[in-house]
């Protein structure tokens, strides 16, 4: 993984895989989608309704997703100083962000004809809903020590940053088991190490739909890391003519 560490390296990997994932992602999706909203049985108790299957369970894993990203960069920052491992977490904040979003309004657009109302201060409900703060306290923070100057991988800024990453983990192991230890009209984990409750009607376009998103997010993330880095190059050759005009200055006087 260190062989990646150099920029150069990391950029030539991303210029093809950034479009193979988002094309990839967006055949595998849109066809699980099209499928699962249009040719799929409806559920025998809840109907139509049960549609929204496809758009809300894989938010809701890429929302998660998207922290644990998060989380291991910024160990990989903090203890190995991996000169990506910044970006990455930074890369992987806002699209982790955006899922996280769509998980909470599916979740009350398929609560209100289920439970009859759009909301419950339930365990999984509120737990999601903190993980969309820490996202955005996550992205204020990079955002505050990227402004000031101290964004690079083992500065103080950056170090905080990834701590909060680390220490925000936490709430994921929480949304995956509120449903265990609190009561809550959140049904069950349906779907558990080499097991599955959902009819296979529902579970392959389910599995294609959560695969092509994955591929998504991947293809996102790959790109946002590419526009981050090319930012930091960009303020680093302005620095550098910035230098060298003030050296300049110097001399001529």
């Amino acid at each position: 993984m260190h062989g990646f560490a150099n920029p150069a390296r990391f950029l030539r990997l991303a210029r093809w895989m950034t479009p193979l994932l988002l094309v990839a992602g967006l055949l595998l999706a849109g066809g699980a989608l099209v499928y699962g909203l249009f040719f799929a049985p409806a559920d025998r108790l809840m109907g139509d309704t049960v549609r929204i299957l496809y758009i809300h369970v894989p938010a809701a894993w890429l929302g998660m997703g998207g922290w644990t990203t998060i989380a291991v960069a910024s160990l990989v920052e903090l203890v190995w100083r991996h000169p990506l491992a910044t970006i990455a977490a930074r890369a992987a904040a806002v699209p982790g962000a955006v899922f996280t979003a769509i998980c909470l309004a599916t979740g009350s657009i398929w609560g209100r004809p289920t439970w009859g109302t759009w909301w419950v201060w339930d365990g999984r409900l509120t737990s999601m809903l903190v993980l969309l703060f820490l996202y955005f306290a996550y992205l204020a923070l990079a955002n505050a020590a990227q402004k000031d100057g101290v964004g690079a991988a083992g500065t103080g800024g950056s170090r905080v940053t990834a701590i909060f990453g680390l220490v925000g983990a936490i709430n994921v192991p929480i949304i995956n088991r509120s449903v265990v230890w609190w009561n809550s009209l959140h049904q069950p984990a349906s779907i558990t190490m080499g097991k599955s409750a959902i009819d296979p009607a529902f579970l392959w376009p389910l599995l294609i739909a959560a695969l092509g998103f994955s591929l998504l997010f991947g293809g996102v993330v790959l790109a946002r890391m590419r526009a981050i880095l090319a930012d930091f190059q960009a303020e680093a050759r302005l620095r550098r003519r910035a230098m060298r005009s003030e050296a300049l200055g110097q001399v001529t006087t």
